[in-house]
């Protein structure tokens, strides 16, 4: 078995979910796929991984699955990164393992054990728009059943379907009913351009007093969450999850 078949895969959506995690990795490298993605392969624990950022919402995210899945074969695949909760229960922080997305050779993997007892296993959906007002998110927690929402798994789970490559969906609660977004979703982040306008977003700041400090706020519950997620990830990577 090759290199790249004992490889393990992990996608984020943004650096900004996955930059903790990068930081642990023993010489990381770059490489780019045909359509010039980056994709990201160090060593953690001494196991070998590739990170992939599929970019936020279905469009990116189904062109960058399928291009990174085509080029080379992984063990299994993690995907993993934010989520905004449904349920009234979780908090920032919280880790969810997604049992719905998840492929059940890794969900009844005894490894998984080292993080189970932290997390929630319940149903994530995947949405076509951040989900920011609580009417929103008590309309998508009535209808689906699920207890948090993103915006790609739904399409990586497919993907990893199609190309026989296990996955375990881990995600981790950046924003909640009680600790919401700190601002309109189309200021915070333009889907189609793939990145913040921060001109709009500094006019925002500007003309609404209260926005900086919920600004602030939200800073430190993505940093809180991403610690949250980073240390669940080194656990997992002390072991294998197939044996």
């Amino acid at each position: 078995m090759s290199d790249r078949d004992q490889r393990v895969a992990l996608t984020f959506a943004l650096p900004a979910e996955s930059s903790d995690f990068v930081r642990l990795l023993v010489k990381p490298v770059s490489t780019y796929t045909g359509d010039r993605i980056e994709i990201i392969h160090g060593q953690i624990h001494g196991r070998s991984v590739s990170v992939l950022h599929t970019g936020v919402g279905e469009k990116s995210c189904r062109s960058r699955i399928e291009s990174f899945l085509q080029e080379a074969s992984y063990r299994y695949l993690i995907s993993t990164g934010f989520a905004g909760a449904l349920d009234q229960h979780l908090q920032t922080g919280n880790l969810l393992i997604a049992k719905n997305f998840s492929s059940l050779e890794l969900l009844r993997s005894p490894q998984l054990d080292r993080i189970a007892n932290h997390c929630v296993l319940g149903k994530l959906t995947t949405v076509p728009k951040i989900i920011a007002t609580e009417s929103e998110r008590d309309r998508w927690a009535r209808e689906s059943g699920a207890v948090a929402v993103d915006m790609e798994t739904e399409f990586i789970a497919n993907a990893c379907t199609a190309h026989g490559v296990p996955m375990l969906s881990l995600r981790v609660i950046s924003d909640t009913p009680s600790e919401p977004l700190p601002a309109p979703p189309e200021i915070l982040f333009d889907i189609e351009k793939q990145r913040t306008n921060f001109g709009r977003l500094a006019y925002h700041l500007v003309t609404n007093p209260t926005a900086f400090k919920r600004l602030t706020a939200f800073r430190r519950q993505v940093a809180l969450a991403r610690r949250s997620l980073t240390a669940a990830l080194d656990l997992l990577f002390q072991v294998d999850l197939i044996d």
